[in-house]
């Protein structure tokens, strides 16, 4: 079932000479992670933004289905408030009105569980790892049952050591809990360790290339090639 679609969707920036995503289709399905990768410039960010609903297209239109639940995003920073504790952080949606019907204070404790954080509910962000505020994060997006989880390059700051184990970690809760997430990332390994649907983004030219790695085996090699084959016009 789709959950979240772009039918040719164009977006122009002022002053630009060429809009940076032009008719672009794209389609969610239930259940599934769908990586997003592309070069610096790509669109990879304003097609996030366009995703959570933080910036709107000049053209075509974004269709959410039946499903009343908006996506949540997760950013590249945690953004935790400092003076709350890991348990109070991840609550933090269920205050707002938007999210009350979609919120349950015991999903909390749950999701401290599932995250593997449970230990650390009463910590401050202060305490924590940057891969423990990255867990934060995204309990607190998942605790107001969001229709899919954008997640930012949410690794992108960490250690690679510690960002592998993560990109693993991701992929088995995503799947454990049938999530439905969009991934966008600089990091091909961290595409193909994450997501089942593995797509690249070049600007106005559109998706130029799919991959489904859990299926058709995609490797690293074969991703890198399409980023050298990449016409020298294309968005930098």
């Amino acid at each position: 079932m789709t959950v979240l679609a772009l039918r040719g969707v164009t977006r122009w920036y002022p002053g630009s000479p060429r809009p940076v995503l032009q008719d672009l289709d794209l389609v969610v399905q239930e259940h599934e992670t769908m990586g997003v990768l592309g070069a610096s410039g790509a669109g990879k960010s304003t097609l996030v933004r366009i995703l959570a609903g933080l910036d709107t297209p000049q053209g075509g239109v974004v269709e959410r289905g039946a499903d009343p639940r908006r996506p949540t995003l997760v950013p590249q920073s945690p953004d935790l408030f400092p003076w709350l504790t890991v348990a109070e952080n991840i609550a933090l949606g269920g205050r707002f009105a938007a999210n009350r019907e979609h919120f349950r204070a015991a999903r909390v404790a749950e999701l401290l569980d599932d995250l593997g954080i449970a230990e650390l509910a009463e910590a401050l962000p202060a305490e924590l790892s940057g891969g423990q505020a990255q867990r934060v994060a995204l309990g607190r997006a998942l605790a107001v049952d969001p229709a899919v989880v954008l997640l930012d390059e949410p690794f992108s700051a960490l250690d690679p050591a510690i960002r592998s184990d993560l990109q693993v970690w991701l992929r088995e809760v995503l799947t454990r809990l049938r999530i439905t997430a969009v991934l966008v990332t600089h990091d091909v390994d961290e595409a193909l360790t994450v997501a089942d649907h593995v797509v690249y983004l070049d600007g106005a030219r559109g998706i130029t290339a799919r991959w489904r790695p859990r299926e058709d085996g995609t490797g690293r090699d074969e991703v890198l090639a399409h980023y050298r084959a990449r016409p020298a016009e294309a968005s930098s």
